[in-house]
């Protein structure tokens, strides 16, 4: 029985069984041969009897004839002593032939098993180094997190004791990151690493706010820290927060950057020219926006209006507000909600009301408003101002929107004034000063139950 043999491929089947095929069919030749041969042995021998019966009938004369076919004998087995070779020498050849191929079948085998064994020794030594990249690389992440987890950790080779010595004044930009804030702590020998700085900012989950500091050299890297979270030690920059008023805001820049109030009172006078877009109607009001700038570093009275109105307008562009006398609407409606509740879950109810109100041509009777028009707070309000006919931002007496915002909105006012909250309501009174609840009626009745429970709940209410 023929040993079984599995090839790598198709083209080795298909040559390994095409061999096999070739072995038979000379096998079978072979054979054939054989049987002719003796087939042809058996013809001469019969000749060969039936002459010699008729050399014992035939007389003396016929002697010649038995010599003549004693010589014909002779030739046969020459004949025959031929063929024989021949076919020997013939087998000997395919005997050869099949031995030759099985020993090329064995050096091929040999072949593939050395080859398959080099693959296999690279895959395990390709599998050894990727472990040991991996295991190199886990010691090191390791040795971070718990750098970054436990910073008091920290050898005296990474970090200085503190607390440092000299005056060395530092400023963390708008928008720097622990890593950039770093790096230029290191450069002004502050702190004495990058990655320890960042993280200790990190295992302490702290906010760095922009601003310049009073710092000293070689000082720990908490200490630094400590101090840049505090917004209260930042001096240079101007934080605009949403809600403020923009004379609020521009008299506090004034003061930051050490620029006279004056030169930015001339702007003002002038309705902000070459500054605000037409619309703005000559007031800085709702086009402002929230945010740090380092007025301290600019000094100069129009650059830093310029740079708080230019990126409102970016602001207001980002979010889609349309453009032209529409997006004044849009500020003074934000502005109303911005100063009426102070939890952007009311801020789509509220604008809803404006806009019921406005539809159905009712005075809007919003508080923030006189008090705008005052200049003074809401809840200082006195009920002969919320009489006053000449304050042309006392909407309890005035139908329609203000002459201009009365805030500075933020992004979460603006999208409600863009997305109001659908509903039927008309009124709304903050119930509650400390929680900030606030609640909605649809109708005067209901308006006066929420009325008396926010007089309840505030002894100062009006």
């Amino acid at each position: 029985m023929k040993e079984s043999v599995v090839p790598e491929n198709l083209d080795d089947f298909f040559e390994h069984n095409a061999q096999w095929v070739s072995n038979d069919s000379e096998s079978s030749e072979s054979y054939d041969e054989e049987s002719d041969l003796e087939s042809e042995e058996s013809s001469l021998d019969s000749d060969k009897y039936d002459k010699s019966d008729k050399s014992d009938k035939s007389d003396s004369n016929n002697l010649q004839l038995d010599s003549d076919l004693d010589s014909d004998s002779e030739s046969d087995s020459e004949e025959k002593a031929k063929l024989k070779s021949a076919h020997s020498k013939s087998s000997k050849s395919k005997a050869s032939h099949i031995k030759s191929s099985h020993a090329s079948k064995g050096k091929k085998s040999m072949k593939s098993k050395k080859s398959k064994r080099k693959r296999r020794t690279r895959a395990v030594i390709i599998t050894i180094v990727i472990a040991l990249i991996f295991c190199i690389a886990g010691y090191g992440f390791a040795k971070i997190a718990r750098s970054i987890m436990n910073p008091q950790e920290i050898s005296a080779n990474d970090d200085w004791p503190g607390p440092g010595e000299g005056s060395v004044d530092f400023t963390v930009e708008v928008g720097e990151g622990a890593n950039s804030i770093g790096a230029k702590l290191v450069k002004q020998g502050i702190v004495k690493s990058q990655a320890v700085f960042a993280s200790v900012v990190s295992a302490n989950n702290k906010i760095l706010y922009p601003g310049i500091y009073k710092l000293k050299k070689h000082m720990s890297s908490m200490d630094v820290v400590d101090i840049l979270s505090d917004r209260t030690k930042a001096t240079g920059f101007l934080e605009v927060q949403a809600g403020q008023r923009s004379t609020d805001v521009i008299r506090k820049a004034a003061e930051i950057s050490g620029v006279d109030y004056s030169k930015f009172k001339e702007i003002i006078s002038a309705k902000g020219a070459g500054i605000l877009p037409p619309e703005a109607n000559g007031s800085f009001e709702g086009w402002i926006e929230p945010g740090n700038y380092n007025v301290k570093q600019i000094k100069d009275a129009k650059k830093i209006l310029s740079a708080m109105v230019n990126r409102r307008i970016e602001k207001l562009d980002a979010l889609k507000v349309p453009k032209g006398n529409e997006r004044e609407k849009v500020l003074k409606i934000a502005s109303i909600a911005e100063a009426e509740v102070n939890t952007k879950e009311y801020y789509g109810k509220v604008v809803r009301v404006i806009l019921n109100r406005l539809d159905k041509n009712m005075p809007l009777g919003m508080d923030t408003t006189v008090a705008y028009g005052i200049g003074i707070k809401a809840i200082e309000l006195r009920q002969s101002q919320l009489d006053d006919v000449n304050n042309k931002y006392n909407t309890r007496i005035h139908k329609g929107l203000p002459p201009t915002p009365i805030s500075i909105p933020g992004d979460n006012a603006i999208y409600a004034a863009l997305n109001p909250k659908k509903g039927p309501w008309l009124y709304f009174v903050t119930t509650d000063l400390k929680t900030g609840e606030t609640k909605f009626a649809n109708n005067y009745k209901d308006f006066v139950k929420i009325r008396d429970e926010y007089k309840r709940n505030n002894k100062d209410a009006n």
